[in-house]
């Protein structure tokens, strides 16, 4: 056995390395695994809520790309239409192997143990301890925390063996190229069933995406895709897009088990109607940290009160955010004329985006009036 660590996080994205900053900044041994060499490329929008600032009290400014002070909608690729963001706090946007590995490095300085490149490929209980298999050999955690994502494997080894979620999928890809605009983030509606397509400015070049949010992707995401990049003015080959799945909150559901709690979207906190991952992966990671350090410090039920702690804190919103969805995705025009074309929709989507303001604080009305539109024969 090597080491014996107060706790292992599995997975170094932004909820892993959360919890590993705040367990070492709360003076805990803490073991980082990363199956990938850092800092790793991954494609993604990369918008970020100022708001996780909350849950990182160090200087983010090293990370951010740019922000975000215009919106710019499509409806299947024609009829733009722009809102500013006015009073809203700017959106950041971020390259994901430069924020990621900004809190890596923060929770190293602070006395974290990294070791990138080394899977973890198994772990079990044992004699008070968990053991995570690695081909250097096995780790010894007294607590563990998955943060290894969808495609992770943890949470099927602690038993999470059928986690409630909503299956999504989305292909990005990433385009470097001189930029005139690094203020606007473009959102188009109606080309994607179910879903939409983004194309959000970094200061050297885009994040691209098409995202489907309800049922299976079809095959026409790839020549979608395609069509929404050169729609840009974008070469879809340059891009090398990269497909990958989603797990969507599809309900409160039990997140922590024997002396382990998962994260991120190993824990299928993803916003159903966005498909934001970063804040909640950030939120749940420093959640994650604070119930480890209480059941390492001898208080009761520490664990379990993670499970509600997420549920309070994100979970009663995301009910809203799914209804929403639904009625959203099921009758797109009508939902983009009255809640992007309406006097102050478009600023409204944009204090959600940036987290200025709570689903349940504007879904009751967003609701009723798609409600009404549809009660009004409109499509």
């Amino acid at each position: 056995m090597s080491g014996n660590y107060d706790c292992i996080v599995i997975g170094g994205g932004p909820g892993g390395a959360t919890a590993a900053y705040h367990l070492a900044r709360l003076g805990r041994k803490v073991l980082l695994l990363e199956k990938a060499k850092l800092p790793r490329l991954k494609p993604c929008g990369g918008g970020v809520s100022p708001q996780v600032a909350q849950w990182l009290p160090c200087d983010l400014k090293p990370a951010i790309s740019t922000t975000i002070t215009r919106l710019r909608f499509t409806w299947a690729m024609g009829s733009p239409l722009e809102a500013e963001l006015g009073t809203c706090i700017p959106l950041w946007m971020v390259r994901r192997e430069i924020f990621d590995q900004l809190i890596v490095n923060q929770a190293v300085a602070l006395g974290a143990e990294l070791r990138d490149a080394t899977e973890a490929t198994g772990c079990h209980w044992q004699s008070e301890h968990w053991s995570v298999d690695t081909p250097a050999g096995p780790l010894l955690g007294r607590y563990l925390i998955g943060a290894d994502g969808a495609l992770g494997k943890t949470a099927k080894a602690l038993g999470f063996s059928h986690l409630k979620h909503l299956p999504a999928a989305a292909l990005e890809g990433e385009a470097l190229c001189p930029m005139t605009d690094v203020h606007t983030a473009h959102l188009d509606f109606g080309s994607v069933p179910n879903g939409y397509q983004w194309a959000f400015p970094k200061a050297d070049g885009w994040s691209v995406g098409s995202g489907i949010f309800r049922g299976k992707p079809d095959g026409n995401l790839r020549s979608t895709f395609a069509a929404y990049c050169r729609s840009l003015l974008l070469d879809p080959e340059r891009l090398r897009p990269v497909s990958h799945p989603i797990k969507l909150w599809d309900g409160d559901q039990t997140l922590h088990t024997q002396q382990a709690l998962l994260v991120g979207e190993a824990a299928c906190l993803v916003d159903p109607f966005t498909a934001e991952g970063i804040r909640p992966s950030v939120l749940s990671g420093c959640l994650a940290a604070e119930s480890v350090h209480a059941a390492l410090s001898g208080k009761d039920r520490a664990l379990e009160d993670y499970s509600r702690r997420i549920q309070a804190a994100w979970g009663t919103e995301m009910v809203w955010a799914k209804r929403l969805a639904q009625l959203f995705y099921r009758l797109p025009l009508l939902s983009y004329r009255l809640g992007v074309q309406r006097p102050g929709a478009a600023q409204r989507m944009a204090q959600l985006l940036c987290g200025e303001v709570r689903y349940s604080e504007v879904a009751h009305k967003a609701i009723a009036h798609l409600t009404q539109g549809l009660v009004g024969g409109e499509r």
